[in-house]
């Protein structure tokens, strides 16, 4: 099963397994991470569910979608070149881990 590892402004690391196809937004909601808002539900449509994909990791996935880049920019964090919304990412067996951090501010 997948891992991935929340790492909080504060330095605090979360770790929690999830299901192949599982978006970060859901897994960081269902594991009670704080600053994973997910207000839409999972539709693009409010940019609480940002992240910074670590480096290592960004290459792995899909690129970001028009939609996705622009709600990138009503984040409430500084967008970077490593920022995604979690609700558009998914694990699966091709990336079986992921680190992210979870921006200081969401809303």
């Amino acid at each position: 099963m997948p891992t991935v590892t929340f790492v909080q402004s504060t330095g605090e690391s979360i770790e929690v397994a999830v299901a192949e196809g599982t978006s970060l937004m859901r897994a960081a909601v269902t594991n009670g991470i704080d600053g994973i808002v997910g207000e839409c539900g999972g539709q693009a449509m409010c940019a609480t569910c940002h992240v910074f994909v670590r480096p290592e990791y960004a290459g792995a996935l899909p690129p970001v979608s028009d939609d996705e880049d622009e709600m990138l920019d009503c984040t409430t964090s500084e967008r970077t070149e490593a920022s995604r919304l979690g609700c558009q990412v998914k694990v699966s067996a091709e990336l079986p881990s992921i680190v992210v951090d979870v921006p200081a501010d969401q809303v």
